[in-house]
């Protein structure tokens, strides 16, 4: 009887499974629009403009899985969220897709019951003090006092540093990356922490960037990427492949501008993707045959996205470094479509 009953039980489990896996693609579809849970506010990554129209990096991932899904990358909305709320409104449902520059973690991922599907940029946890103080390294921190947000890896991150090098700090509070800016400038806080990429960001925003200094000190790995809730593999799977395609589409040459022409090409990989040849897999996903053409012509490529709202010509002037393509030297090691 116990064995018949472990049966039924497994037998139901894969049943509601395979209901469960088409159900966000179904609703998505249903509703016309797709919904990503957003930063507050982060120039290069997640900020609404004066129209309200919202850009950057985190926002174009958003775009292009709209665009493989729906074939519009315009139909996505997006809900604003501070660190402490944001895994709590996937968890409701209030969003299909967590873009947020959000760390992959053991916790996260297996106690959170969140399902990372990426990495879309490679940081780490820096600190920022203003020039005046004349401190030139992390390690002259002893006794400072610390703006961090609450509902990080900073947290934690900060802890450890100072613990581990013996020195001492007063943490100071804040849950938006504007109000971290607003206590910082106020002198209510020596210096400020986050990722090194947030704080290229929040620099940029000060009136005298130059009388600030982000200190050499990376003292953590922050790969950053989307989210999505368990329990909808299909799903997953969407969201996943939506950034690999990105990123294959760079490393073969793809862009936004030559997509239509390279669907020419007699290299197989870009014909697939493409969908000028059949892909194996992709009715599956429930997936139409152009829903990478869809989002490279429709958001670009990875490096343009990058470009376009981090790289060397914005006001971030990041690098790619790490977040270079594996055959540049980079960390962004993609599987072939195929």
């Amino acid at each position: 009887m116990k064995s018949t009953s472990w049966v039924i039980a497994g037998l139901s489990s894969v049943l509601l499974a395979g209901t469960a896996g088409a159900a966000t693609l179904d609703d998505v579809r249903a509703k016309g629009e797709l919904t990503c849970i957003v930063n507050t506010g982060l120039a290069g990554f997640a900020a609404p403009n004066d129209q309200g129209v919202w850009s950057g990096f985190d926002i174009d991932y958003c775009r292009a899985v709209a665009a493989a899904v729906l074939g519009d990358s315009r139909k996505v909305g997006f809900v604003p969220s501070t660190t402490a709320e944001r895994f709590t409104k996937l968890r409701a449902g209030e969003g299909e897709i967590l873009s947020r520059n959000t760390t992959w973690t053991f916790s996260r991922d297996v106690d959170l019951q969140q399902t990372f599907v990426g990495v879309n940029y490679y940081d780490g946890q820096g600190f920022m003090v203003p020039a005046s103080l004349g401190v030139t390294s992390a390690t002259q921190l002893d006794g400072a006092s610390v703006c961090i947000q609450t509902g990080t890896t900073t947290e934690l991150n900060l802890a450890e540093y100072f613990s581990l090098n013996k020195m001492k700090y007063e943490p100071v509070p804040i849950a938006t990356n504007a109000e971290a800016q607003s206590n910082y400038l106020a002198g209510r806080c020596d210096v400020y922490t986050t990722d090194a990429s947030g704080l290229a960001a929040t620099k940029v925003a000060f009136d005298n960037p130059n009388d600030h200094v982000v200190l050499p000190e990376v003292v953590s790995k922050e790969p950053l990427g989307p989210v999505v809730r368990h329990g909808d593999d299909q799903w997953a799977d969407i969201a996943s492949w939506t950034l690999k395609a990105m990123m294959v589409a760079e490393e073969l040459g793809i862009t936004s501008q030559n997509a239509e022409k390279m669907k020419n090409s007699e290299n197989p990989e870009i014909r697939r993707l493409l969908g000028v040849d059949e892909l194996q897999g992709v009715s599956a996903l429930g997936l139409s045959p152009d829903w990478a053409y869809n989002i490279i012509t429709q958001v670009g490529n990875y490096g343009e996205s990058f470009e376009r709202h981090l790289g060397k010509s914005t006001k971030l002037g990041l690098s790619r470094g790490i977040n270079a393509l594996a055959k540049d030297g980079g960390l962004h090691y993609v599987p072939p479509v195929k």
